[in-house]
């Protein structure tokens, strides 16, 4: 397939610049697989199309606050650096703009929110092809444990703010979120409050938890023609021997699971491809690019938010809509033609579909 044929004109002003009042506020797009049927809810709705036997799995990882500031100990030139994927303590592959300027040797002083210098220097020890930098950091026992007091949440670009505000950096985030180590939000999740969770597991509904650390793969542009030619970006994950239980426990008793998330999706089914359509517990890394036609082993229904023109989330839940074949592209630019029509919110602060 090309990757032109998941373009899509979307109004500017549908783009969610704000999360909603209350979590669980989000409207509900529903697509029925079976029958492409399209409904219009409200969040909460969404008990209503589970059951008691269903497992929920959601992705527990926790986004940093992974963007810092930074200037160049010679020359005072100022740096703003997004930390990407941590290989070990205090070393960290990273984005960093002006890249030009962060050549091999260039020692970065890291600056706190208040934009004042602190003893923390980051030094560019490698360059790879993407023009990415590994970062070696000193003069701090963990950067991860710092970035609290030093970076700010990683918003996406197209949420616009001259400054950030207090509310993004509690509400970029799920309510279960435990694990840090995401540099964006698995964002299906955000509509979830403790309440509607326990009225889940009120309709004898099992939630269970995966990892996966959300990296820049997953909102990397597709540049490449054709889908087959895209590369993933590695990201780690890990299955807890309980969520493994849960799941292969459900799949033995046919009884649907259930992913929030194309994060917690990409999981279930990278684990699930390499071990013969079994869940094993454990840790790794995948870089499993869904993409029509695909056939699914584990997920039986999906709840997503709408996604980016051309991004390889939506050609995830392109796939998803339709296993096995070419018409699920079809279907869902059908649901988003609506959604747009309806005026749905696109994007990480936007509203939610439920496909199943």
């Amino acid at each position: 397939m090309l990757t032109s044929d998941f373009n899509f004109e979307l109004p500017p002003e549908l783009i969610a610049q704000q999360p909603t009042p209350q979590r669980d506020q989000s409207r509900l797009l529903v697509l029925n697989r079976e029958t492409g049927t399209i409904s219009h809810r409200q969040f909460p709705d969404v008990l209503e199309y589970l059951r008691s036997g269903d497992v929920l799995v959601l992705n527990n990882s926790r986004v940093i606050p992974a963007r810092l500031r930074g200037q160049n100990s010679k020359s005072g030139g100022n740096f703003e650096v997004l930390l990407l994927t941590e290989k070990s303590v205090n070393n960290w592959w990273a984005m960093i703009k002006p890249g030009k300027r962060a050549q091999l040797g260039t020692e970065i002083k890291i600056l706190d929110l208040q934009r004042s210098p602190t003893a923390i220097i980051a030094t560019v020890a490698e360059i790879n092809a993407e023009g990415h930098r590994r970062l070696i950091f000193r003069g701090v026992e963990n950067i991860l444990s710092a970035l609290d007091a030093l970076g700010e949440i990683p918003l996406p670009p197209y949420i616009e703010r001259e400054v950030q505000k207090q509310e993004d950096r509690e509400r970029y985030q799920t309510v279960y979120a435990e694990s840090a180590g995401s540099v964006a939000a698995p964002t299906a999740g955000l509509h979830l409050t403790p309440e509607i969770l326990e009225k889940i597991k009120a309709r004898g509904v099992k939630i269970c938890f995966v990892t996966l650390h959300v990296g820049l793969g997953t909102f990397s542009p597709v540049k490449a023609e054709t889908l087959a030619e895209h590369v993933m970006h590695e990201e780690r994950f890990f299955v807890p021997e309980s969520t493994a239980e849960i799941i292969q426990a459900a799949k033995n008793n046919n009884q649907r699971v259930i992913a929030v998330g194309t994060t917690s999706m990409r999981v279930l089914e990278s684990v699930a491809k390499e071990n013969n359509g079994h869940i094993i517990a454990g840790s790794g890394t995948t870089s499993i690019f869904i993409f029509p036609p695909y056939q699914f082993k584990i997920v039986d229904a999906m709840v997503t938010n709408f996604h980016l023109p051309c991004s390889t989330l939506l050609m995830l839940i392109s796939a998803f809509a339709a296993p096995e074949k070419l018409e699920g592209k079809d279907a869902v630019m059908r649901a988003y033609e609506e959604a747009i029509c309806e005026k749905y919110r696109f994007f990480s602060y936007g509203d939610a579909m439920l496909i199943s």
